[in-house]
């Protein structure tokens, strides 16, 4: 059984918090990560994309000019995907991208992520996590008493406005729940500060 440090708001180490043995998966679940990963970013697409077919461009159905004698190429309709303002072939309509993937398998990847993040040091664990007002400078005086640099994660166990409005401004903070978190996110984040009640909803998701 592994252990991640226990750290205040100040930066003071007080103690270890074991990690459950749920997350130690390293010997599988590396392809269920990348298929986790690639259904994530699938379902970000909109897919509001939309281009006019032949039946949707406007214009008359007469025929341009005669079939033949005017030495011209032969021409049936003005709605010719081969004309300017005509239609588009095989053009992309709107369309949603659902892909499934078993509980357990999402589970596993979500466990296989977050253990090789922890097993690279790459997470630390906050007794507890309250801010008085909801200023920019909270979360950057946070981050400088943790010494963490570039992009992190904040997992906290239920929403908070004041964290949430503190980090807002922060392009290189992200904050979540622990409901929420997915493995995108965890495979995203090079370090991740996760308050203890939070990680112990983790654990139960996991379990």
């Amino acid at each position: 059984m592994s252990t991640l440090a226990l750290k205040d708001c100040k930066g003071k180490t007080l103690g270890e918090v074991a990690l459950s043995d749920s997350f130690a998966v390293s010997d599988k679940g590396s392809q269920a990560v990348f298929q986790s990963v690639i259904n994530y970013q699938a379902h970000q697409h909109q897919g509001s994309a939309n281009t006019q077919g032949k039946g949707a461009v406007a214009g008359s159905g007469k025929k341009p000019w005669k079939q033949k004698g005017m030495g011209r190429a032969r021409a049936g309709y003005r709605q010719s995907p081969v004309w300017r303002g005509g239609a588009v072939a095989w053009g992309p309509h709107p369309h949603k991208v659902r892909k499934k993937m078993p509980r357990k398998v999402a589970r596993l990847a979500f466990a296989r992520a977050f253990g090789e993040r922890a097993a690279d040091g790459g997470v630390t664990v906050l007794d507890d996590l309250k801010l008085e007002t909801p200023k920019t400078k909270e979360i950057t005086s946070l981050l400088k008493s943790l010494e963490v640099q570039g992009k992190a994660l904040l997992v906290i166990s239920e929403f908070d406005e004041n964290i949430c409005l503190a980090a807002r401004n922060r392009q290189d903070v992200e904050v979540v729940c622990a409901e929420t978190l997915n493995t995108w996110q965890v495979v995203r984040y090079p370090q991740i500060l996760i308050t203890k009640a939070a990680m112990e909803k983790l654990e139960k998701r996991v379990a």
